[in-house]
C-alpha cells in the first residue's frame, strides 16, 4: 500500500491581471472559486491531505476554506517564487512519510483520473520525482520537456531559453509535479536565485535531483482541458465554458 499522498497547493499570488482585488484563487468560475475546484479534485483522486500556501490576502482565503476538511495553512510571507512557496512547507513536510502533490491553487481544469494515474505511476515505477505533463499541438509559452535519445526526462527547458529545435517540442510542463518528501526537500536546499526575476524556482528541482543520480520521470496523462488556465478575464470565461461542457458530458 502507498502511503498517503499530501498534497500542496500554491495560492498565495494576487493575479494582478484578474481586475479583481480578490486573490487570484478566490477569482470564480461557475459560482465557485477557483481553488475549491482544484481541492473537489484531489478529493476525489483520494487526496485527504492539504498544505495551502497563502501570502496576498491571506486572511480571506482561509475564511473560504475553513470548513474544508484536512487542510493545514502556510504562509508565504514574501514572494520569492514557486521554489520558496514549497520551501515554507518545510517543517509540515518533515517526517512525512509519502509522496508530496504540488498543484497550483487556480488551476481548475485539473482532473481526478489524472492525479490517479500520476500517484499510480510514480509508485510502481518507484520514481523519485515525477511530472504531469500534456502533449499540447500548441506549446507557445509553455516550458517544454526534453528528453533523451532513449526518450529519458533530461529537464525543462523554458520558451524564452529554448533552441528552435526544442521549440518544436510539444510535451509541456504543466505545474504538477510528485516528490519524495526527503528528496524534495534536499532539492529545495540547493535552489539558487540566480536570475532575472530573483525568484526561486520549483521548475529547477528536477533537474537538480536527476544530477544527483535520482530516478525522474514526466508522464504525458493531463488531459487538453487541463492546459487552460486563469491569469485574464477571458481566460476564466474560457474556463467556465469547459467546467459546463464537463458538467454536462
Amino acid at each position: 500500500m502507498m502511503a498517503q499522498p499530501i498534497a500542496v497547493v500554491l495560492a498565495a499570488g494576487k493575479g494582478t491581471r484578474m481586475k479583481s482585488d480578490l486573490p487570484k484563487v478566490l477569482c470564480e468560475a461557475n459560482g465557485r472559486p477557483l481553488i475549491d475546484w482544484v481541492l473537489d479534485a484531489l478529493e476525489a483522486a483520494g487526496v485527504q491531505q492539504f498544505l495551502v500556501v497563502v501570502g496576498y490576502e491571506a486572511d480571506r482565503v482561509k475564511k473560504a476554506l475553513q470548513d474544508r476538511d484536512g487542510v493545514k495553512f502556510v504562509l508565504q510571507d514574501q514572494q520569492l517564487g514557486t521554489g520558496h512557496a514549497v520551501k515554507v512547507c518545510e517543517d509540515h513536510l518533515q517526517g512525512h512519510d509519502g509522496p508530496v502533490l504540488i498543484v497550483a491553487g487556480d488551476s481548475p481544469m485539473i482532473q481526478p483520473e489524472s492525479i490517479r494515474s500520476l500517484l499510480d505511476g510514480f509508485e510502481t515505477e518507484a520514481l523519485d520525482c515525477l511530472l504531469g505533463t500534456l502533449l499540447k499541438d500548441n506549446p507557445q509559452g509553455l516550458g517544454r520537456i526534453v528528453r533523451d535519445k532513449a526518450g529519458r526526462f533530461e529537464g525543462i527547458v523554458e520558451e524564452k531559453d529554448a533552441t528552435d529545435e526544442q521549440r518544436a517540442i510539444n510535451e509541456v510542463n504543466m505545474s504538477t509535479y510528485l516528490f519524495r518528501p526527503e528528496h524534495l526537500l534536499w532539492a529545495l536546499g540547493q535552489l539558487k536565485n540566480n536570475n532575472r526575476q530573483g525568484e526561486f524556482y520549483l521548475t529547477d528541482c528536477p533537474a537538480i535531483l536527476l544530477g544527483a543520480g535520482r530516478k525522474i520521470d514526466a508522464l504525458p496523462v493531463l488531459k487538453p482541458c487541463e492546459a487552460l488556465s486563469v491569469n485574464t478575464v477571458d481566460e476564466l470565461a474560457e474556463v467556465e465554458i469547459a467546467l459546463q461542457k464537463l458538467a454536462e458530458s
